[in-house]
């Protein structure tokens, strides 16, 4: 195992820069998602860092190596593509065995490895049988096994679960945490699906417009976010940001969003935009002494039977996420709570303010 170290890498085609000037550590044994919306550049680094493609500047280093001009082949990386590459009409055993026979690897170690890695990835039973009578996700799984089976220095994975059915895309995102967590491998995983990413990852790189804004383990990344896309993208619905929406003075921050003022401890002077996430504003039937009225425009249902209820003050459209029960019983009206310690500021260039928000 060995770390993944990448200095200034960029890469432009023609007057499009895909990636530009990212530098970060992928650390050893760990598995770090790349997460970000289509175009991002997350591939095209991925595609870098193995060295399927060429950078246009910057260096990649594995264990302290600059392999940044040496071939794919020897770079010692293993990968998993979006659709399944396996060796067509033999055996799945064959299909792990012939890259360790190409690599000099003994009939014995083949056989462990091989054992070992079908174990892991529950194909045991399938080792004998043709590949051609596989499913798109059971081929995946061989793909998978092969590359494990290598004990490749550094692993990397580009969306291997995206082609697949729902039912198999559980099952392939279930084998691939047994074969992580038995591996502790070093692994770079690219996907665009955050709930993929939350439950795979150690640390999560988001990355937008060919960088990468914020590298934290998937609780940091959610509950820290380090700017307005972090708020955004991050969540189902994502952080609802109002602008024009508070007053700071002298400390204190007063909202039509709050029943009273609260205090701010920090460098708030810099804050435009006041973010909260759906789900940690308390919405209610009936008032109480801290709650705002406000107007329900939309109600429908969220994830995990839940009510995604859409509300307007003042002109500004949030969401809030409350139980199903709750959110049937709110029609054109609802009484709302900000916590304190739940509520976000942001700077005119989106990044996140470093504050401490309590009741005044």
């Amino acid at each position: 195992m060995s770390d993944v170290e990448i200095i200034g890498l960029s890469k432009d085609f023609g007057s499009f820069v895909a990636v530009e000037s990212v530098s970060t550590i992928f650390r050893e044994g760990t598995v770090t998602v790349l997460l970000g919306p289509s175009g991002c550049g997350k591939t095209t680094l991925m595609r870098m860092i193995v060295g399927l493609e060429k950078p246009t500047a910057g260096q990649v280093l594995i264990g302290g190596e600059d392999v940044t001009r040496v071939a794919t082949s020897k770079r010692r990386m293993g990968m998993v593509f979006q659709y399944p590459v396996v060796y067509r009409g033999t055996s799945v055993a064959r299909n792990l065995e012939l890259p360790l026979i190409a690599d000099k690897v003994s009939k014995g170690e083949r056989k462990k490895r091989i054992d070992e890695v079908a174990e892991i990835l529950g194909i045991t039973d399938l080792l004998q049988v043709n590949v051609d009578k596989l499913d798109n996700a059971g081929r995946q799984k061989v793909a998978v096994a092969r590359e494990v089976a290598r004990k490749p220095e550094v692993l990397l994975f580009d969306e291997p679960i995206t082609n697949v059915d729902l039912t198999s895309k559980l099952e392939l995102k279930r084998a691939l945490k047994s074969v992580f967590q038995e591996l502790r491998q070093t692994i770079i995983y690219v996907t665009h699906d955050q709930t993929e990413a939350m439950s795979l990852a150690d640390d999560i790189a988001l990355m937008n417009d060919g960088k990468i804004v914020q590298l934290a383990p998937p609780h940091v990344l959610y509950h820290e976010p380090a700017d307005v896309f972090a708020g955004w993208f991050l969540g189902n619905p994502g952080m609802n940001f109002l602008r024009d929406s508070f007053v700071i003075e002298q400390g204190v921050l007063t909202s039509p969003f709050l029943s009273a003022p609260v205090r701010v401890f920090g460098d708030a002077g810099r804050a435009v935009v006041l973010g909260i996430r759906p789900e940690h504003i308390g919405a209610s039937v009936e008032p109480n002494s801290n709650s705002v009225e406000v107007a329900v425009t939309s109600r429908s249902i969220s994830i995990g039977g839940q009510a995604l209820l859409e509300l307007e003050l003042d002109g500004h459209g949030f969401k809030a996420v409350v139980d199903h029960g709750s959110g049937k019983k709110m029609t054109d009206r609802a009484w709302i709570t900000l916590p304190p310690s739940k509520i976000f500021l942001f700077d005119s260039d989106g990044r996140a303010i470093v504050a401490t928000l309590s009741g005044a």
